[in-house]
């Protein structure tokens, strides 16, 4: 698919939250000029590099990208990949990624070769919910997905996964959620969800399946309520009680960005940074994909759910070049 294409689609995903701007008086060529005098010679100014790219809006590094092949003859990305190195490297080519070929290539890195990144597909699938001029989010990834890699996005899902938990990262791959509230089946769904799970011995999944995989947003939290009266207990409770392995975790994705699309991604963001070492691929992934989106609203809950601020945490979690890059990102201290 044509780099044009990649970016101008996403962009009707692209909101208002994000703390990453587009730049005015932005000219690409200065830029260019700016990024390859950064590369020339011995040594690098890496802090050129990070300061120049987390001050650009992704669609204007797509335009930086392009005239340093007209200026230079030489790929951008390339050539940051030659000076470049580690954590720091992976960062910043995640940064000249288009956001949909981001996603696309995070999908396919999950279940290519031995094993599957679940937690992957989780994050995906279950948070790129958006809607706009007749655009799914989830529906653009999987269109896109066989001009990337020549491959069907659901076929290699499908001989990667298993039992309920594959049924439900199709259901979701489908993009159907029904729309608004159905008013009259807010009770019905809550009561089968108690039946398929607390009222039963042994758990009906795939009527969590079904329904968590196919209503709306603000369906669910109606039902979540529900559910809560009628049973004593939130929704997150019952499925780590009554569900195991990757079908929990994809549940409770899917509950969670039911409520709140920011809480989930400031709670994953926070656990790739808590206790012993750190989830450098999940912190990437998040900081990048959320950066021109909501990473405004992630910081704000983060403080709200956290005894600290993402500012903080990054900061103590993390080194180098790739801190200076992340924390330019993150975009303030909540503190």
């Amino acid at each position: 698919m044509c780099s044009i294409c990649n970016f101008s689609i996403i962009s009707l995903f692209q909101a208002t939250r994000g703390t990453v701007k587009a730049s005015t008086n932005f000219k690409a060529s200065a830029d260019a000029e700016v990024l390859q005098k950064a590369m020339k010679g011995l040594g690098t100014d890496e802090d050129a590099i990070l300061q120049l790219l987390t001050a650009r809006s992704n669609a204007q590094r797509q335009e930086i990208k392009a005239a340093y092949k007209t200026l230079f003859g030489k790929d951008l990305v390339d050539d940051l990949k030659g000076e470049l190195g580690g954590k720091f490297e992976t960062l910043v080519v995640a940064l000249m990624t288009p956001p949909l070929t981001y996603d696309v290539t995070c999908l396919r890195n999950a279940i290519k070769g031995a094993g599957t990144d679940e937690k992957v597909l989780v994050e995906i699938l279950s948070s790129r919910t958006k809607e706009l001029l007749g655009w799914k989010q989830i529906k653009v990834v999987v269109f896109v997905f066989p001009s990337e890699y020549d491959d069907d996005l659901e076929e290699d899902v499908c001989g990667d996964t298993s039992g309920h938990f594959k049924r439900l990262l199709v259901i979701l791959l489908q993009a159907k959620r029904q729309s608004g509230i159905q008013e009259g089946n807010i009770e019905t769904d809550a009561q089968a969800l108690f039946k398929a799970g607390e009222e039963k011995y042994g758990t009906d999944e795939q009527s969590f399946v079904t329904i968590l995989g196919n209503r709306s947003a603000q369906h669910l939290r109606k039902v979540f309520d529900a559910y809560m009266k009628m049973s004593g207990y939130e929704m997150e409770e019952s499925i780590q009680r009554e569900t195991s392995g990757g079908l929990k975790d994809l549940l409770l994705a899917v509950v969670k960005c039911a409520r709140s699309v920011p809480a989930y991604f400031a709670e994953t963001l926070y656990y790739a940074m808590k206790g012993a070492g750190t989830d450098d691929n999940t912190l990437i992934r998040v900081m990048v994909s959320r950066s021109e989106v909501d990473l405004l609203d992630i910081r704000a809950e983060f403080r709200k759910m956290f005894a600290c601020s993402l500012h903080s945490m990054i900061k103590g979690d993390t080194g180098g070049d790739y801190r200076k890059t992340l924390l330019l990102l993150c975009g303030g201290d909540d503190a």
